[in-house]
């Protein structure tokens, strides 16, 4: 099996040499498809219980009466708990790597995120207003969306960033980058000021709810936040690989993708708003998850090349097999305890982002 895959890998890497990347890039998108079926059955087997996935779908099916206590314990484990976090994490990792990989075309910048747009601020101070101010000024909201309460407010938090940014960054019909990226940090400087502000009226409580929701997780995994979640990230994900051909030609400059016929107001707009969506949704189901969107891009960059038709799919498989298997992690290294997702991909992607910058820096010689 392993040489099956490996072998026509192997071919497309000596192609690849010679400025052939497209059948290397093909072959990486099947091998990333193969290793994220693998990443997600370990993680289904995984955790403070230990149950045999397999074993569980084979009896899927079979009535409760003919189950023992064990067969019905573990089916309920597998379907309520790590099956919807499995396929949460699979949409996370993938919303949080296409979202990078459109906003480093968009800039024609490896560094850039997701969060360079404010979108991640926006959604954190919608969350850190609701698990602050949900007892009191906004209890009513509270009552009526139940346990939606915090994904809705962090959604809206992005939204209403995302909707703020447009506005500034368009002008005539006319959409800046450069204004974006820039309102975009001034707009997460006022979130964050904001955040830090609920904060010195929160109580004990509400600082932990709060520090843990930022450190990221899917703990709170349920079939209701993935079926949300999927609705608003396919169609984002769907939009952001119809931009492949802009984004390619987006490398040679603005007026250069004009003349090639690109309508590349139309491709910023819609390029914001898809990564807008993604992130939203990403963060409002899972808190604060960061270097995703940098990382996992950039790496398949260097390796597949920069053609976006492979590399927004390849990004999202890559992303969605990272964040399946840091969740892994997160379950088993301090078990029957939790570590923090947002821990684990800092502690990865820092270095990283560290040597990618120490990179650049060598080769522009700044």
């Amino acid at each position: 099996m392993t040489a099956l895959v490996l072998q026509p890998l192997q071919r497309h890497v000596a192609a690849a040499r010679n400025g052939d990347r497209a059948p290397l890039a093909r072959s990486a998108i099947a091998v990333l498809a193969v290793l994220l079926g693998c990443a997600m059955l370990v993680s289904l087997n995984s955790g403070a219980l230990e149950i045999q996935a397999l074993k569980v779908m084979a009896t899927i099916f079979d009535p409760v009466s003919s189950l023992s206590g064990e067969e019905l314990r573990d089916r309920i484990v597998f379907l309520q708990v790590r099956l919807p976090r499995v396929c949460l994490g699979a949409l996370v990792g993938a919303a949080l790597a296409v979202s990078g990989a459109v906003m480093q075309g968009l800039f024609r910048n490896p560094l850039a995120d997701p969060g360079i747009i404010g979108v991640s601020s926006g959604a954190g101070l919608g969350a850190a207003g609701f698990i602050i101010l949900g007892q009191s000024w906004l209890a009513p909201v509270a009552a009526l969306l139940g346990v939606f309460s915090l994904p809705v407010s962090a959604f809206l938090g992005a939204l209403l960033v995302t909707s703020l940014l447009y506005r500034i960054g368009t002008s005539n019909g006319l959409s800046s980058v450069a204004t974006m990226l820039l309102a975009g940090i001034a707009i997460s400087a006022l979130a964050m000021s904001m955040v830090g502000l609920l904060i010195f009226y929160a109580d004990d409580q509400q600082l932990r709810d709060l520090t843990f929701w930022n450190l990221g997780s899917l703990a709170g995994a349920s079939w209701e936040k993935v079926a949300t979640c999927a609705a608003i990230v396919s169609v984002a994900l769907a939009v952001a690989l119809s931009l492949s051909r802009g984004l390619n030609a987006l490398f040679l400059g603005e007026a250069a993708a004009g003349h090639l016929g690109i309508r590349v107001q139309r491709l910023k707009t819609l390029a914001i708003v898809a990564v807008a969506a993604a992130t939203g949704a990403s963060v409002a189901v899972s808190g604060g998850i960061g270097f995703v969107g940098i990382v996992v891009p950039h790496l398949l960059r260097l390796t597949i090349g920069p053609d976006h038709r492979y590399l927004l799919p390849a990004s999202a498989l890559l992303g969605a097999v990272m964040l399946i298997l840091a969740d892994t992690v997160s379950r088993i290294v301090v078990a029957p305890a939790e570590l923090p997702i947002g821990i684990l991909t800092a502690l990865a992607g820092a270095p990283f982002f560290l040597w990618v910058l120490l990179r650049r820096r060598g080769l522009t010689g700044l």
